[in-house]
């Protein structure tokens, strides 16, 4: 049985991710915020250090899962979820452990709230 995910944040949406970040293979790179498909969506999409164009272009590749399992798996996005639509982020891994999100309009540290 597949260990229990916490819940973070409750009622924080479904997000689309690469299975290379939910099978391990490749920590989470790219994180930007589209439209909501639907109710559940909440629009987030994640994207790893090693995912190309031809893997990202195949949706077998992608995954919904919750926002919470995402926040399991790579902490540092805890505070981006209600950051709005057309958000693009890169996280950037220092030496050292430190992480830093880049705002990919900007090239800067994102304004992340609460932060």
């Amino acid at each position: 049985m597949p260990p229990q995910i916490p819940e973070y944040i409750p009622n924080s949406g479904g997000s689309v991710v690469s299975k290379n970040v939910l099978e391990h293979r490749a920590p989470v790179r790219w994180a930007f915020r589209e439209d909501a498909a639907d109710a559940v969506d909440n629009g987030w999409r994640f994207l790893s250090e090693i995912d190309d164009e031809d893997y990202i272009n195949d949706a077998t590749n992608m995954a919904v899962v919750s926002f919470n399992t995402v926040i399991h798996l790579e902490p540092a996005v805890l505070p981006i979820l209600h950051m709005p639509v057309g958000t693009d982020l890169t996280i950037v891994r220092q030496d050292g452990g430190r992480i830093v999100i880049i705002d990919n309009e900007t090239g800067q540290p994102a304004a992340i709230p609460g932060i």
